[in-house]
């Protein structure tokens, strides 16, 4: 965070929007981990918590935003300040769409419920998950310490969940086609496996927000990609 200002009230609210920031990645980090949990083992009580916890998420980051536009128009920061405050508009936005995906993950679980889970594809599931999870955390630690090289890093790290993604579209495929029978919940599996890819893009959208508020500037070079499930059963001339 920026260094004290003549005014310790800006100093105050610069800390308000990196506390509830900080509280937002927590209740992100939960409810993913916990989409997961309720998917492979068919939890409906647990997915509904998680659907619930979503309005806590909506309501901070409103908070979030409405603090924000206040601060601005009060004090009018400039430079590294002014970029304190878009910074955590921005982050509040990816985490909150954290949470939708996870509330999307939930509600699938009662059009699975009477199928389960083939243990083989709920273990692709949590090694995906596990990847995407340990990206949010360690994005979320560089927000508290700033590190534009830790949060570069991250962000070029990006194309191990789309790799993983790719490896468990092909496989949920590969089920589908096998036996009939697990079209459907293949079907809703594969869309599952989308959001929990999706949460990467997230967490590699917060450290490019990080770097930029650390240096005035976007990461150099385009973000490594490596999801080629458009290609998959592509015919090759």
């Amino acid at each position: 965070m920026s260094t004290s200002h003549i005014f310790s009230a800006f100093d105050e609210e610069l800390k308000f929007l990196m506390r509830r920031i900080s509280e937002m990645g927590g209740l992100a980090e939960q409810m993913v981990a916990d989409s997961v949990r309720a998917l492979v083992n068919t939890d409906v009580a647990l997915a509904q918590k998680v659907i619930s916890d979503d309005a806590i998420m909506d309501a901070t980051e409103r908070e979030i935003g409405d603090k924000a536009v206040v601060m601005i128009a009060r004090r009018q920061p400039v430079a590294a300040d002014l970029r304190e405050i878009i910074g955590a508009l921005r982050i509040a936005s990816d985490l909150e769409r954290v949470g939708d995906l996870g509330k999307s993950n939930c509600k699938r679980v009662v059009a699975i419920q009477g199928t389960g889970i083939p243990r083989k594809l709920a273990r692709g599931l949590e090694h995906l998950s596990e990847l995407a999870l340990q990206q949010l955390k360690e994005v979320l630690d560089v927000y508290t310490t700033r590190s534009a090289e830790k949060a570069k890093s991250i962000r070029d790290r990006d194309e191990e969940i789309d790799a993983m993604y790719t490896s468990l579209f092909r496989e949920l495929l590969t089920y589908m086609m096998e036996d009939p029978r697990n079209i459907t919940s293949c079907t809703h599996l594969l869309f599952c496996a989308k959001n929990i890819e999706r949460i990467g893009d997230h967490a590699t959208n917060i450290a490019e927000t990080i770097y930029y508020m650390k240096t005035g500037a976007q990461p150099e070079g385009e973000r490594p990609k490596e999801d080629l499930t458009a290609s998959v059963g592509a015919i090759k001339e």
